[in-house]
């Protein structure tokens, strides 16, 4: 192939064949109708593509920058929800928190790094999060992480133990250096993540309302200055890998980020500090893709053109292409547009906190006929002129879809003899079991603003919670609640109620600790969107999300979608893990679990219902196919309406929402961190004993209430509410004569505590 000096080559004399090899010899991962499209533009330019052309468009081009399966259903189904409440939407989403404060959030995936190299792909994971908040021009508040696992081995691919110790290690070391607390998220197991691990990492953070960043540009002579990490080879092609599947023995751990945590946390308060003083006109984080990404959506978002020199890029290694520099994905760095009168303020806070920063390029003006042009020069020689509209214009598709009807038929098993023995192997269920084992290993109380963590309860015998409660601002007596929705055994099996369910469970989660809720990101992970039947999984799990959203009212204000997660015959389902945020107007109000003292009346919230398909009873019995429970957005905006009416007037004591494992793991788990026990009696519930305390219906919890009020919380919940029974010193259930569970607290906090193994 015949090329000149600026690496342009003969691309529109290739046919089709030729083309294929370009675009697997370059890793540029389009397809052969995309690479088509291109040499046409460029038949009509009368001229040849240079290679950093060809590089920059595969990037804006790939699934995981332009969206190009999803946008159109993203649109169509959840865009625009309860838009109102939105306060702004840019790399990350920001919802009203007072008069003053706004609560930026996101979550994200690093599925395919994770899978590569566990280590470096959850720690960048961590990084780019922290980044897409600060981008918004808000200080990162804490760190959320929802991480899924394989449990048996397969052959050729490292063992889910070498990936889970990798992925905690990362996300260890990195949140702990940045000094940003971990305080949220969950751990999954099932072999439908064999080898393909999934790793979504949340963000919260607080901003002046004031002092809310844009990310577009939209008047010339704008200066683009690149701070934080230099620019290297790690991370060189990263969104292509991310936008295809994983192939055994194909694996390159060079399209994975190196990230540096020692770097990032200056970074951090160089940005603040210049924005606090109004020096930043727009920012945007170097994510996927790098500087090809962001340089151009930054400039067409405001209508203007630009010029960029790469030779002004700060390197960390010798003799980089130009196109590796363009579309490097190394870590630590922001790109900020500054107005000439401020540069020089700029640069020198970036030189007070010890960031490397560079003027790499400056906005110019629109040319009216040509359009709105991108011009890339590297040591004087000219290696990129793109008109901004189509290098942006990433194809859209509306893949086809196929949903397939699963049956479901009700399986009523034979009635166990011993329930004690199931509740017990419940507890120590790596589902449900506690996952001190990693979560302790990260600092959830660095900066002192954490309220409620992951535990609560008495010093070393905490139980677990269900929200974590961060005190964002020393100014406010306010909460800032935040926790997670996900399910993906019920996923599997029905990707309409999972989706509905992990709203739900968000919402409860919430709820719970006394807070309402305020905003949802939305991580959405799924296999090859190529395949009729992911797409059609993943249409029905975006029904899902929109028939709850709709009804509660609650805006999904940012998100991600990760496809392309299967290997071979192999793939995960699709499942949306939902972070949460909420708003407690008193911290002192806060609610935890953990029981707080003896001969308090327990109500459930909600009845059981015969809806077992998924759950962790069925899973424990082999019941691969049943209905799985159906979440009614009604029911449970009018129970989160009088459950917080009830917790605002301190009624509650403490509350627990009714998930994996139903009212009896939700109830056992009351009593690990106080030492509490309960004297309870089920017989009011017409439902057989197993499914009456094991099913997982929606919408439900589980309070303990103040001694002598329960005349008034009846009266606010309602026929919502049943009274179970009152609090004791061991764990003990009847239903009528049948002794149902007879534990002792130091038996079940054992059961859970069981661990790694």
């Amino acid at each position: 192939m015949k090329t000149d000096l600026t690496g342009a080559m003969r691309y529109t004399e290739l046919n089709d064949e030729e083309l294929s090899e370009i675009n697997s010899r370059m890793h540029l991962g389009l397809s052969l109708e995309e690479m088509l499209r291109i040499k046409t533009y460029f038949t009509n330019l009368n001229r040849e593509p240079t290679e950093l052309e060809l590089q920059s468009l595969a990037q804006a081009w790939s699934e995981h920058s332009g969206y190009k399966s999803s946008r159109n259903y993203l649109k169509k189904f959840i865009f625009g929800l309860a838009k109102e409440k939105i306060f702004y939407q840019g790399d990350a989403g920001l919802v009203s928190f007072n008069d003053k404060l706004a609560v930026a959030l996101k979550i994200e995936s690093h599925n395919h790094p994770s899978a590569i190299e566990p280590y470096g792909g959850a720690a960048t994971g961590v990084g780019g999060i922290l980044r897409d908040i600060l981008s918004m021009g808000a200080q990162p508040v804490a760190v959320s992480d929802v991480l899924f696992f394989g449990k048996r081995s397969k052959k050729g691919f490292p063992s889910p133990r070498f990936i889970e110790e990798g992925v905690v290690a990362g996300i260890r070391d990195y949140g702990n250096r940045v000094g940003i607390p971990t305080v949220s998220g969950g751990i999954f197991y099932s072999n439908d993540f064999v080898p393909n691990v999934l790793v979504n990492v949340g963000c919260v953070g607080i901003v002046e309302k004031d002092k809310v960043l844009g990310s577009s540009v939209s008047k010339p002579g704008i200066k683009l200055i690149i701070a934080g990490g230099k620019t290297g080879r790690d991370g060189i092609h990263g969104v292509n890998m991310a936008s295809s599947v994983i192939e055994k023995g194909k694996e390159d751990a060079t399209t994975v980020q190196l990230g540096n945590p020692i770097v990032k946390e200056p970074l951090i308060h160089a940005v603040l500090e210049a924005n606090d003083r109004g020096l930043i006109s727009a920012l945007k984080d170097l994510g996927g893709g790098g500087l090809s990404s962001v340089i151009g959506e930054m400039l067409l978002a405001g209508n203007v053109g630009g010029s960029i020199y790469l030779d002004r890029v700060p390197l960390k290694e010798m003799n980089m292409r130009p196109w590796e520099i363009w579309i490097s994905e190394s870590q630590e760095r922001m790109l900020l547009a500054v107005e000439e009168k401020n540069v020089e303020d700029v640069m020198d806070i970036m030189d007070q906190w010890d960031v490397t920063a560079a003027i790499i390029g400056e906005s110019e003006a629109g040319e009216s006929e040509a359009g709105d042009h991108l011009k890339i020069f590297y040591k004087g020689e000219a290696v990129m002129d793109l008109d901004l509209e189509f290098l942006t214009s990433t194809p859209l598709y509306y893949r086809s879809y196929r949903q397939v009807k699963k049956n479901a038929e009700t399986t009523l098993p034979r009635y166990p003899g011993n329930l004690n023995k199931i509740l017990l192997k419940m507890l120590e269920d790596p589902n449900i079991r506690t996952k001190e084992f990693a979560v302790r290993q990260y600092d959830h109380t660095v900066r002192g603003s954490t309220v409620i963590g992951p535990f609560s309860g008495k010093v070393s015998i905490e139980g677990p919670t269900d929200a974590s409660i961060i005190r964002p601002s020393w100014d406010y007596n306010e909460g800032l609640a935040i926790s997670h929705g996900v399910n993906p055994f019920y996923s599997r099996l029905d990707p309409y109620r999972g989706a509905k369910a992990a709203v739900d469970e968000a919402v409860r989660n919430i709820v719970s600790s006394g807070s309402e809720p305020l905003a949802m990101s939305d991580c959405i992970n799924a296999g090859n969107p190529e395949k009729p039947e992911v797409m059609g999984e993943f249409v029905q799990m975006l029904q899902g999300l929109r028939d709850s959203a709709s009804v509660l009212e609650i805006p999904y204000v940012s998100g991600n979608v990760s496809f392309y997660n299967e290997t071979g015959k192999t793939r995960i389902p699709t499942v949306p893990t939902i972070l949460i945020t909420g708003k407690i107007e008193r911290l002192d109000h806060s609610l935890t679990p953990d029981l707080k003292g003896i001969g308090n009346p327990i109500y459930a919230i909600g009845p059981p219902a015969y809806e077992m398909g998924g759950s962790l009873y069925y899973r424990m019995l082999g019941i691969k196919r049943s209905p799985v429970p159906d979440s009614d957005p009604n029911v449970l905006k009018d129970r989160k309406n009088r459950f917080l009416e009830a917790a605002k007037e301190k009624l509650i004591l403490s509350s627990h929402d009714v998930s994996e494992g139903g009212m009896a793991v939700a109830l056992a788990e009351m009593t690990i961190g106080s030492g509490i026990g309960m004297e309870l009696d089920f017989s009011s519930f017409s439902l057989r004993a197993d499914v009456t305390v094991f099913s997982e219906t929606q919408s439900r919890f589980v309070v303990e209430v103040a001694k002598g009020s329960e005349r008034r919380f009846e009266e606010i919940m309602g026929s919502q509410a049943m009274l179970l029974g009152y609090t004791s010193e061991n764990f003990r259930a009847l239903r009528g004569e049948e002794r149902i569970f007879d534990l002792s607290v130091e038996k079940i906090r054992n059961k859970w505590k069981v661990g790694y193994q």
